[in-house]
């Protein structure tokens, strides 16, 4: 799977099967289901799950929350805009060899 396989998925009713958590909590998000993309990753204890939740907490409009989630999940910066950073973390995770069940 590829991020444009991602972005077509976004017209189903459900996420691709065999998601992780992560990359399905930026699916609900790229859906524009917010809460349940927060709800996937709010007690989600990896660096993914840390990352996809600090984005969240960003697009929410909670910067030192995003600071306390990009902090935990060993990361410094930002990308430009909202969508750059969806794209930069689903490309990763689809990378990672734990993406995909």
């Amino acid at each position: 799977m590829e991020v444009r396989d991602l972005r077509a998925s976004l017209t189903e009713e459900s996420p691709p099967s065999g998601l992780s958590v992560p990359l399905a909590a930026l699916w609900w998000d790229g859906k524009g289901d917010w809460i349940r993309a927060h709800g996937l990753v709010d007690e989600l204890e990896t660096l993914e799950g840390m990352a996809v939740h600090a984005y969240l907490h960003r697009k929410e409009g909670a910067a030192s929350n995003a600071e306390y989630w990009y902090a935990r999940a060993g990361r410094t910066f930002f990308r430009p805009t909202l969508d750059a950073e969806w794209e930069a973390l689903v490309t990763d995770l689809l990378a990672s060899p734990d993406s995909l069940a």
